[in-house]
């Protein structure tokens, strides 16, 4: 028998890291050539890791959450022959848990001999003032009249109030019906706190529920840190007639082929982008900081972003500019899915030069995106709604909708900005333009 390490493979062109995300098998089990034994995340997606040969593990190189470099030991396993452990070299050891550890005991301080001290008897405790006995059975009606206020120290006030006790219920043994701490006590060993308090059989939730940032969740923090760090946005926002494309968008789904997927919005706002980003090819960029180079793209790769179960994707729809109207549709379902099942490859999670973000479903008019760092635009719909709009002679109902897209002002100018939100508002409400070259 020997033992067999499986080191972090390179998982990514470029790529140091990765987190560990989850275990497929336990120390002690089997597992089979091929068989997936972890899944680690990069910056853009999820991978699997199968075991090269068949063995039992004795050692895993971390737990859910640890970030790992690439060639770190992931695995030790015990294999028939060899292994990949050379005879005099040590494989890595499990550490030892600390409840295994043993901690060595300090030796006792000696202690100096004390001065013996006089046994002293304890006081004789105060007696509880008698009460009247009002406050002997549950007390279910007030006790005081509408707006009496009563009797009380700011101490018994700050604890009926924690209790959720209205004191307007609880009878007072002190001068003049003051309610003290004792009457407070008697009040609640009968019962009448549940009777007393608003809301009867409601309590306060004190939970603190405490949820590592780890996989996704913490990729997509990063991510949105180095926005926010490097990044100054400038976000321009205008209203835009859908009306006629939506009356395009309805035929046009009404015809089609049985093969061809349902037209969405977005088909029809990527290939304005794509016609916008033709004349404006700065936008359809990469801004690398470090070097101040920017990167200008002649494909145009869009980024969807996608909500997802596990948190935000953006699987990339490639080579726009080489794609027709249904075959945009057929992607973005496409990649949508995959994005949805965690199936999304890392090469569909990666290179886009623009991004689309929707929030139109959830009801929002108004938006700030935030830039897919380092892209320098990103254009977000929002809500349509029908609204009332002057022809010349009449208000009318028109189908209006919001487009609100951010610009990293550091690279694009706000003038810039301008033109390039105006040719997408022109080509959408005249889609026939959208087709012609």
């Amino acid at each position: 028998m020997g033992e067999h390490v499986i080191k972090l493979p390179d998982v990514g062109e470029g790529v140091a890291e990765a987190e560990l995300v989850e275990w497929m098998a336990d120390i002690g089990a089997n597992v089979r050539e091929d068989e997936v034994i972890a899944s680690v995340m990069t910056d853009k997606a999820t991978v699997e890791i199968p075991s090269p040969v068949e063995g039992k593990i004795l050692w895993r190189g971390g737990e859910p959450g640890d970030v790992l470099a690439v060639g770190s030991p992931l695995v030790r396993l015990e294999v028939d022959g060899a292994g990949n452990v050379k005879p005099g070299e040590e494989a890595p050891k499990e550490d030892a848990k600390p409840a295994e550890k043993k901690a060595e005991k300090a030796p006792e301080p000696k202690s100096e001999p004390k001065p013996e001290k006089k046994e002293e008897k304890p006081a004789p405790k105060a007696e509880k003032p008698k009460t009247n006995g009002a406050a002997a059975a549950p007390v279910s009606a007030m006790p005081r009249a509408e707006g009496e206020k009563p009797l009380a120290s700011p101490a018994v006030r700050k604890r009926a109030a924690d209790a959720g006790v209205d004191l307007r219920r609880v009878p007072g043994s002190g001068p003049a019906g003051r309610i003290s701490h004792e009457d407070l006590d008697a009040f609640f060993e009968s019962g009448g706190a549940a009777a007393s308090a608003p809301g009867a059989g409601l309590r306060r939730n004190t939970s603190v529920t405490d949820v590592p940032v780890r996989g996704l969740r913490r990729k997509i923090a990063e991510k949105m840190e180095a926005a926010n760090d490097r990044i100054v946005p400038i976000t321009y926002v205008d209203e835009v007639d859908m009306t006629a494309l939506e009356d395009l968008r309805a035929e046009l789904n009404k015809t089609r082929r049985e093969d061809r997927p349902k037209l969405t919005l977005l088909p029809f706002l990527m290939r304005a982008m794509v016609k916008a980003v033709g004349e404006q090819p700065h936008l359809n960029a990469i801004y690398d900081d470090d070097a101040a180079v920017i990167h200008q793209y002649g494909g145009v790769h869009i980024g969807v972003a996608a909500q997802t179960p596990n948190g935000l994707m953006v699987p990339v729809v490639k080579h726009a500019e080489a794609r027709d109207l249904w075959d945009c549709a057929a992607e973005v379902a496409r990649l949508s899915e995959a994005a949805k099942d965690g199936k999304a490859s890392r090469e569909e999670l990666s290179g886009s030069t623009i991004t689309i973000t929707s929030l139109g479903a959830m009801g929002g008019i108004v938006t700030t995106p935030v830039i897919n760092h380092p892209e320098v635009a990103i254009v977000g719909v929002n809500k349509m709604q029908v609204l009332p709009r002057w022809n010349g002679s009449e208000f009318t109902p028109r189908k209006i909708m919001n487009l609100s897209s951010s610009f990293d002002h550091r690279v694009i100018d706000g003038w810039d900005a301008a033109v390039f939100v105006q040719r997408i508002k022109s080509l959408l409400e005249n889609p026939a333009m959208i087709f012609i070259d």
